[in-house]
């Protein structure tokens, strides 16, 4: 979801800055209102300008294309996989819930590829994995 900046959150991030600048520089008392003044105009010409914050990045494809019958899409670079998990924690440090919580996706999201699960599946059948003896 893209917002623009609202007159509130311009005004919030104004006296952050504000507040921050002059509790770490020496600045004179008679030019704090020129700062402030400096800092809400810079801010409001950047969200003036078409500068919009994202609650979530864009993802590398669509969401409803990334799950393939032989691979996954990682929505973080676009690379096709047959299991998402180890490629997320490998290079990105993110567990596969930090990753639909990033993305919005629901829990049940697959991070192994359809086809790649079932004959993962058939294999473990196949070798008597999963029955009492």
């Amino acid at each position: 979801m893209v917002d623009t900046i609202t007159n509130a959150q311009l005004l919030e991030m104004t006296t952050q800055i504000v507040s921050s600048h002059v509790g770490n520089n020496h600045v004179q008392p008679d030019q704090i209102q020129n700062v402030i003044k400096q800092v809400y105009k810079t801010l409001n010409s950047i969200s003036s300008d078409g500068y919009r914050y994202q609650d979530r990045p864009s993802p590398a494809v669509p969401i409803k294309k990334s799950v393939m019958p032989d691979y996954i899409i990682c929505l973080e670079d676009g690379k096709h996989l047959k299991m998402l998990k180890r490629h997320l924690k490998s290079v990105y440090n993110m567990t596969p819930e930090e990753y639909r919580e990033r993305w919005g996706l629901p829990p049940d999201y697959p991070m192994v590829a359809p086809n790649y699960a079932e004959k993962r599946s058939q294999l473990a059948k196949d070798i008597g994995l999963g029955t009492k003896n």
